[in-house]
């Protein structure tokens, strides 16, 4: 070191030093040493051998800069790559990368291909989806392969800001899990050949926490169920370590977004005084269980069941959940309520922890049915038309206006049915069939039979848009999901017909040569174009569309839950197992 090296230059140029060695510190680490150096006598010789030796280095260091000095900026950049190239071979060799992911039982995998309808019109129809899924996997495959979305007419990548400004293939991951259920396995072994060299989340962007657990964790996951390829697990345990950091919270209620960088955390700056969003921190629980499944490591179980526990101590304004909650003070932001956006997904998910724990999590049963209660009472409502509708709250008035991400509850509704409490089972299935009218009007009141963005229940004008704003169809696939759940459960022909309408609403008027596009106003015979092929799109819409005309063996709602994404993750039949962390589930 260079301390020993003063010390032993120090003692040789003076040996007259009066020096103890004894005096030193117990402590010191030179004492030995240095009293070993005291007791040579060539004292003399070995300073002099030091001072050449110091005097050869210096004249090499000069000439080792000035070569440096002769060359080019770019024979200087190629070098020090190669340095940082070494550097980091060095630490590969040093750290073996992450653990293996402990072996756990692979889930029972059922109907996860063909489902060939019977009927020679049906099959036709649904080739007809899978050909649009080619169009619009092709055309980004063309024009924007590894960015998160497509421009359709301008013919490039698009990307949003839940995504931060890194291209991390959001459509690639987004799309597998449909492409396999289509049986399109070379576009699948595309997208993952993609995720294998080029999907890395150690870059400095800011993502949504939500939309990243929806879409890449739920993706990824999904992926490896149906493949039972490692790479996707791994990816996907990967991207869920950069996302804990969001819980570091004095609630443990999650930020909205963090940087996949630095891990740290913050909310969006519109969400009344600094809230985090209910459908955002309650759509976790889904994802975070499988993750606790695979990896063993209890924190992901432990985060999400924090929430619920939190969540399940709050008093609620008529028995409703605000869409807004602080996660500095624990209080909620203003009194919104929606099933639509900023809520929907949050009741989706207390429905879909019961199923997927094959109905041993009695817990989120319970406050489904609560959630469900409540929202009856006082958002769901009929029009002087006749129409069912779910509206919205706000600060103890009810507004009359519906947006198409509620028309999901339909589907919900009827999927919640069995196991309803009091035998209201076939209250919840006639109540999922008005929703699906009500949206079904949505979309034929318009010139496009492509429903607009949200619609009014007053003045006159029913299941109308009547803001500018509101009338665009961004490819959406809520009222599908709808269609295919109630067809599902009543195999009533007109959810398949209601479904056919609307995919030959969007094969006429959004698609074009570089894929599907959104339009702008649906209420116009020549609408303009949004130009955004959505990830959802082809995580979704064109999903949905393909299981409404497959037989019911393809992807059985017994063995699979779909997340808010549509990605499909197996039932849990956990039996005496217990998830890490966990206490055992009663049933």
């Amino acid at each position: 070191s260079l301390k020993m090296l003063m010390i032993r230059v120090r003692i040789r140029v003076n040996p007259d030093l009066n020096f103890n060695p004894r005096a030193l510190p117990t402590h010191s680490p030179y004492k030995i040493k240095t009293y070993q150096l005291i007791s040579f006598s060539s004292c003399r010789e070995e300073e002099e051998s030091l001072r050449d030796k110091i005097r050869a280095d210096h004249e090499r260091a000069l000439q080792e800069a000035k070569e440096k000095l002769r060359k080019s900026r770019e024979e200087l950049q190629a070098e020090i790559q190669t340095e940082k190239n070494k550097v980091m071979e060095d630490l590969k060799k040093k750290d073996p990368g992450p653990k293996p992911l402990p072996p756990v039982p692979m889930p029972k995998v059922v109907g996860v291909s063909d489902g060939e309808p019977p009927e020679p019109d049906v099959k036709e129809k649904r080739d007809k989806i899978r050909e649009m899924m080619k169009h619009a996997w092709d055309s980004y495959r063309q024009y924007g392969w590894g960015h998160n979305e497509l421009k359709p007419l301008a013919k490039k990548g698009h990307s949003t800001n839940i995504f931060g400004n890194s291209q991390l293939g959001a459509s690639i991951v987004d799309a597998l899990d449909t492409l396999y259920i289509m049986g399109l396995h070379e576009e699948f072994k595309d997208g993952q050949e993609w995720i294998e060299q080029n999907l890395d989340f150690s870059v400095n962007a800011e993502v949504s926490v939500f939309e990243v657990n929806i879409r890449f964790i739920g993706g990824l996951l999904a992926a490896y169920y149906l493949s039972g390829q490692e790479v996707f697990k791994l990816k996907a345990v990967q991207l869920a370590e950069k996302l804990l950091p969001a819980f570091n919270t004095p609630t443990g209620i999650p930020w909205a977004m963090v940087n996949l960088k630095s891990g740290v955390g913050r909310n969006w700056g519109w969400a009344s005084a600094g809230s985090s969003i209910l459908a955002e921190f309650g759509t976790l629980h889904m994802e975070f269980v499988h993750l606790t499944y695979l990896t063993g490591n209890p924190a992901y179980y432990q985060k999400v069941m924090h929430i619920r526990k939190l969540l399940a101590k709050m008093d609620r304004p008529n028995g409703l959940y605000p869409n807004y909650l602080n996660p500095r003070t624990g209080r909620w932001g203003q009194h919104h309520t929606s099933v639509g956006g900023l809520g929907d997904s949050f009741y989706e998910y207390l429905l879909k922890a019961w199923l997927m724990s094959d109905k041993t999590d009695s817990e989120a049963r319970k406050a489904y049915d609560d959630a469900i209660e409540a929202i009856e009472r006082h958002l769901i409502r009929k029009s002087n038309g006749g129409l069912t509708f779910i509206g919205e709250w706000k600060n103890g008035h009810l507004e009359r206006k519906m947006g198409h991400l509620a028309c999901f509850a339909g589907g919900m509704f009827a999927l919640g049915a069995d196991g309803s409490p009091d035998d209201k089972a076939g209250h919840y299935l006639q109540l999922g069939a008005e929703i699906a009218h009500t949206c079904h009007e949505s979309y034929d009141r318009t010139v496009l039979k492509l429903g607009p963005e949200a619609f009014k229940f007053d003045s006159g004008l029913e299941a109308v848009a009547v803001r500018q704003n509101e009338k665009y169809y961004i490819l959406r696939p809520e009222v599908i999901e709808t269609y295919w759940y109630m067809w599902r459960f009543t195999h009533d022909p007109k959810y398949r017909q209601w479904g056919w309408e609307a995919a030959q609403a969007i094969d006429k008027y959004c698609r074009v040569s570089g894929g599907f596009s959104g339009v702008k106003d649906v209420y116009s015979s020549n609408p303009t174009y949004d130009d955004v092929q959505q990830s959802f799109f082809l995580a979704e819409t064109l999903k949905y569309l393909y299981l409404l005309f497959s037989s019911d063996d393809l992807m059985p709602l017994e063995s699979w839950v779909f997340n808010t994404e549509a990605h499909a993750l197996p039932v849990l039949h956990l039996g005496n197992i217990t998830l890490p962390g966990s206490e055992p589930a009663q049933r």
